[in-house]
């Protein structure tokens, strides 16, 4: 464990912003967490996982602590179904072909999200009809404030659309160290009503999908719509996509007669983001170094050598627009530092 100083955070951020941190240190263990945790010399700390759900905006005067702590292991199983823990420094998508590579299914539709285990229960990341909270079990936490590992269950982490109590009330009290999953060991329950998975497997030529098909299929979507962050910088999707009343919908379609929409419960519905992003005329535009992805509005996009400013600003205008036409608020997804 070495702590250094005035580290460019560019390889750590998928977005690629080039913002320096004061001072910077990998941590592989839950012990060694603790001992940084404990240095009084670093008042200010913040905490780095995968970089995937993150907007820079301006230098960190801080100590960066990047969780890299690795590891999978089957914790239990009977004839149905596996306990399997990863760590939170664990690759998600690395995580997800690890499980198909031993058959264990629940993950599939979830491959290809960005990011790392440890911040995937933090927003209840989901693709494609299937939520994390599916398949969560429990998750191992270290309190900021005790520097004690706690355990929060299914139920305590109150999983919402894009959300859990880790952006809530308990924000910026605990770190994810491990997080515990539930899967299936065969009678695998394939999701592919949502989205284009079906289209998809009927294009592969697959007539009895299996989970690695799924997931082959799902591969297959989301290369061709979304921009691979080695290449172009991007943090995926920046907006949540918004939940409205079926009043509010109601009045929507009754001006935009073709605006999709899924349900979410008797009251409510969920119109794509994306879809009101490029109504608005923000699809493939850009702005000198960045813009709004030409095959995915939702996805704002970094060009080389834009600031993190430059994109928020970007992302306030689109939020400022859709607001304008069609009265409904978009939130960023992302983290905005």
């Amino acid at each position: 464990m070495h702590i250094k100083t005035d580290i460019s955070l560019k390889p750590y951020n998928t977005f690629g912003i080039d913002v320096n941190a004061k001072h910077f240190v990998s941590v592989t263990s839950a012990t060694e967490l603790k001992t940084v945790l404990k240095l009084k010399e670093y008042p200010n700390k913040l905490i780095l996982g995968g970089g995937s759900n993150m907007l820079l905006t301006k230098d960190v005067n801080a100590l960066v602590i990047h969780i890299n702590l690795k590891g999978i292991a089957i914790v239990s199983q009977d004839n149905s179904s596996v306990l399997v823990k990863a760590e939170a420094g664990e690759n998600w998508h690395e995580f997800v072909l690890w499980c198909l590579e031993n058959d264990f299914g629940g993950l599939e539709n979830m491959s290809l999200i960005p990011g790392n285990v440890g911040t995937s229960p933090i927003q209840n990341i989901g693709a494609y009809g299937v939520e994390l909270k599916d398949h969560f079990v429990s998750c191992e936490v270290l309190n900021l404030e005790t520097l004690q590992i706690e355990t929060f269950s299914n139920a305590e982490c109150h999983f919402g659309y894009r959300n859990s109590i880790f952006k809530q009330h308990a924000k910026g009290q605990y770190i994810i160290v491990n997080v515990l999953f539930k899967l299936t060991k065969h009678n695998h329950l394939l999701q592919t009503n949502y989205g284009a998975i079906q289209s998809q497997l009927e294009v592969m030529n697959i007539s009895k999908p299996t989970i690695k098909s799924i997931s082959d299929a799902v591969i297959a979507i989301r290369e061709s719509k979304l921009p691979n962050p080695k290449e172009i910088g991007n943090s995926g999707s920046f907006f949540k996509n918004p939940i409205i009343s079926k009043n509010h919908f109601k009045q929507l379609q009754s001006n935009f007669p073709k605006v999709p929409s899924y349900p979410v419960s008797e009251q409510e519905v969920k119109v794509p983001a994306g879809w009101l992003i490029e109504q608005a005329g923000f699809k493939g535009k850009t702005f000198g170094n960045y813009g709004v992805h030409k095959k995915q509005a939702l996805v704002l996009v970094n060009y080389g050598g834009a600031q993190g400013e430059d994109i928020l600003s970007l992302s306030k205008l689109i939020q400022k627009t859709i607001y304008r036409i069609f009265d409904i608020s978009i939130e960023a997804e992302v983290n905005i530092l």
